[in-house]
């Protein structure tokens, strides 16, 4: 069976290294949060600056998305997946040394624009580099990274919750030295050509042509996917980020939960994620992958009917946070990872999937924005908000297997044509 082959090192190496994105990612976002109060003080920041710093943090992630996959697409993916982690590095180094808060601005600026950057460049090839049978459990492969990411940042934050800003240093500079390692490696990293075969050549991924006109995203072929896609991830992420970003502060602010309870929440569920996470990159090549996807998301879904239903009481909050933890792996943002790389031509992939996650990390910024004072007003009101977006969320993702899926050339698990969908005209 396909989905058992075993992969070679180097496509695990490759794909840890591509992984690298989410990691930072995920690690930047979190590190901002939990140093912001040390800033604040350290600083001497008013209201409006702690809460630019936050905004900006997703807001430059969007804007590098969308700006970063369109040159790589442009300019040879290699070349930008090179630079961007390099990019990031210079930005972790300056929100780590930074002297005041202009300059902790500009190195969030800078290491959200390269985060955001290197996202859809980086899935783009690991992609490219894996064959068809392969491609879902490495790409899969970079979700477990995004949540180690996540782990590192929560539990330093943690164990250096009393050193000030000598944690907040740390925090942070531990970003910097990942990514100059990662940009090392990934400048020595060789690929091309090296598990090609008559059974498992991937032609035309590894050679995703440069300089794609712009007008073969506005193709069906491109749009469709891109559209359902997009649909899945919005909403479904508007539910995961409102919980990433505010989950601490409604366990502190609406369920009565004090701050080191609310803490402790977070991150002893946190190994549950990472370990189900791993399961899915074991079943992300085979059928069960979609199979798991609709019990996963009914749980998902019943996870924010009890929430919503108990207006965020503590014990419905603890009924959620394991019914989430145990669901999201198998129907989240790994499964629009794997189904983008399944369903988007390979010729715009970083293009198109850089758009699906510039409009959605804006649309989770804009509601960042109000979530606080919607939780104020009403919790209720915001939680069957995000109930109504896991549902929708799971009818996109159903729409995504019965339909789109079925098309897309790694549908067919035999030998077969391998080839990655495109909308460049084909060579007969």
């Amino acid at each position: 069976m396909a989905g058992n082959r075993p992969i070679p090192q180097q496509l695990w190496k490759a794909a840890a290294l591509s992984g690298m994105a989410s990691y930072l990612d995920a690690g930047l976002i979190v590190s901002i949060s939990v140093n912001l109060a040390i800033y604040r003080d350290s600083y001497d920041m008013g209201v409006w600056m702690a809460g630019a710093i936050s905004a900006i943090v997703t807001g430059c992630i969007a804007v590098g998305s969308l700006v970063g996959g369109r040159l790589a697409d442009l300019f040879g993916r290699r070349r930008v997946y090179n630079w961007d982690i390099f990019c990031f590095a210079l930005g972790a180094i300056v929100i780590t040394l930074a002297p005041d808060d202009i300059t902790l601005l500009i190195g969030v600026l800078v290491a959200g624009l390269a985060a955001g950057a290197d996202l859809p460049t980086s899935l783009a090839v690991v992609s490219d580099a894996a064959p068809s049978w392969a491609r879902g459990r490495l790409v899969a492969f970079t979700q477990v990274m995004w949540m180690l990411g996540i782990a590192v940042a929560v539990f330093l934050g943690f164990v250096l919750s009393t050193t000030g800003m000598t944690g907040a240093r740390l925090i942070t500079g531990q970003l910097a030295v990942a990514a100059l390692v990662t940009w090392a490696m990934r400048s020595r990293l060789k690929l091309t050509g090296e598990y090609e075969d008559d059974d498992v050549q991937d032609t035309g991924a590894e050679a995703a042509p440069s300089g794609t006109a712009l007008r073969n995203v506005w193709t069906r072929a491109a749009l469709l996917p891109m559209a359902a896609t997009f649909v899945f991830y919005v909403t479904w992420g508007l539910g995961a980020n409102t919980f990433g970003q505010f989950g601490t502060y409604l366990l502190v602010t609406v369920s009565d939960a004090s701050q080191s309870l609310a803490t402790g929440i977070n991150l002893a569920f946190i190994p549950i994620g990472v370990l189900l996470t791993i399961a899915f990159v074991r079943v992300a090549d085979t059928p069960w992958r979609d199979r798991l996807f609709y019990t996963a998301a009914t749980v998902q879904i019943l996870a924010f009917v009890i929430a919503s239903l108990t207006a965020g009481a503590l014990v419905g909050m603890l009924v959620f946070f394991v019914l989430y933890q145990l669901s999201y792996p198998f129907a989240g943002e790994a499964n629009y990872k794997v189904w983008s790389q399944l369903t988007l031509p390979a010729d715009t992939r970083g293009t198109t999937q850089g758009l699906t996650y510039a409009l959605s990390r804006a649309i989770y910024a804009i509601a960042a924005f109000f979530t606080p004072a919607l939780l104020d007003h009403s919790p209720s009101v915001l939680l069957w908000t995000i109930t109504a977006c896991m549902t929708l969320a799971a009818f996109a993702g159903a729409f995504i297997i019965r339909v789109l899926v079925p098309r897309s050339p790694g549908a067919v698990r035999d030998r077969a044509d391998l080839r990655v969908a495109s909308t460049e005209p084909q060579q007969t």
